[in-house]
């Protein structure tokens, strides 16, 4: 079968594999839909730890072909990964803080992930979607890490929140704020995520920290930071208001460093914090989107086929471009 694999640093290309098998406790997924993110770019660069060589994609949709011994998943069911595998046994497992687990093994990253025709999985990983188009239910897995960082920000009714960077993350989270029931600007340099932001329910949308300035003069109660850049996240506290909170969900390079001023949060009682991945909020998520909670159709930007998604991995993502799926079924 074809698989999108990188074999090192900056070495990723489409090659033919064996096609795995189910283990015990292990479902074979046909792979409908699988998201390019971000993250997979970072691991193209050697900016994030992985274990190559191995198949990407952490955020796929798929359906059971085969199932491995003790699993109970019928054949034909309809699924999204969660692609992290806790331990359950560590300090950090044991007190619930399974995102943070020590030997947290992803899929995607430490073991093969989606961007292949076929993917063996546990089955404990498997979310149903039920009848949830896999090219939405391609989603769960990066709106569950939105829906982590949102429920750390805690925002409430009537608040001002500030949502930096108009990728997919920044995207999700006007729409998760917008819920809750908060006022939200999008800040963004690109045009066309402006209007689409504007289109899923932010109250305003702003191209630079000025005009952010302008419509939030006091500063957001609370900041997301969903661009992952240096400058936003240097932005992110002279935009928060006295007693606001920012939360960080975009993923630096790993070594990169930032300047904060800790007497300007200290004498401001700035809370600042970090959101990694998904504890507990992929079924969450998938509910979401089935419910049509969160719209993710005008987030797709296009789609793709396995023999595409090397280049577009190790190519800068096009401007304006939010979200491309590959989808192995193509020709």
């Amino acid at each position: 079968m074809r698989a999108v694999r990188l074999l090192a640093v900056g070495d990723i290309r489409a090659v033919e594999v064996d096609a795995p098998l189910p283990g015990p406790g292990e479902v074979l997924v046909r792979v409908l839909a699988a998201g390019i993110c971000g993250t997979d770019r970072h691991l193209y660069k050697g900016e994030f730890p992985c274990a190559p060589p191995v198949t990407l994609s952490h955020e796929f949709a798929g359906v059971v072909i085969a199932r491995g011994e003790g699993v109970s998943l019928a054949v034909g069911t309809r699924i999204a990964c969660d692609p992290n595998i806790a331990c359950g046994q560590c300090d950090q497992c044991l007190r619930g803080r399974v995102n943070l687990c020590a030997r947290n093994i992803a899929i995607g990253i430490h073991r093969d992930g989606g961007f292949a025709e076929c993917v063996t999985i546990p089955a404990h990983r498997a979310v149903e979607t039920g009848g949830l188009h896999p090219h939405h239910a391609a989603f769960a897995e990066p709106l569950a890490c939105t829906l982590h960082g949102v429920d750390l920000g805690q925002p409430i009714p009537g608040e001002r929140v500030l949502v930096i960077g108009g990728g997919v993350i920044g995207l999700l989270a006007v729409q998760l704020a917008r819920n809750a029931g908060a006022e939200v600007t999008l800040l963004t340099r690109h045009p066309a995520k402006r209007e689409l932001a504007l289109s899923l329910g932010a109250m305003q949308a702003v191209a630079t920290e000025a005009e952010a300035r302008d419509v939030l003069p006091n500063g957001a109660d609370l900041v997301l930071e969903c661009a992952g850049v240096a400058d936003t996240v240097e932005m992110a506290p002279r935009l928060t208001r006295t007693g606001g909170r920012i939360v960080v969900l975009g993923v630096l390079p790993k070594g990169q460093k930032v300047q904060i001023e800790p007497f300007d949060l200290l004498f401001r009682e700035i809370h600042l914090l970090h959101s990694f991945i998904n504890p507990f909020t992929q079924s969450r998520a998938t509910r979401m989107l089935s419910l049509k909670q969160i719209e993710v159709a005008p987030l797709i930007s296009r789609v793709i086929p396995l023999a595409e998604a090397a280049r577009a991995i190790a190519e800068p993502a096009a401007p304006g471009e939010v979200k491309v799926l590959v989808d192995p079924g193509l020709a």
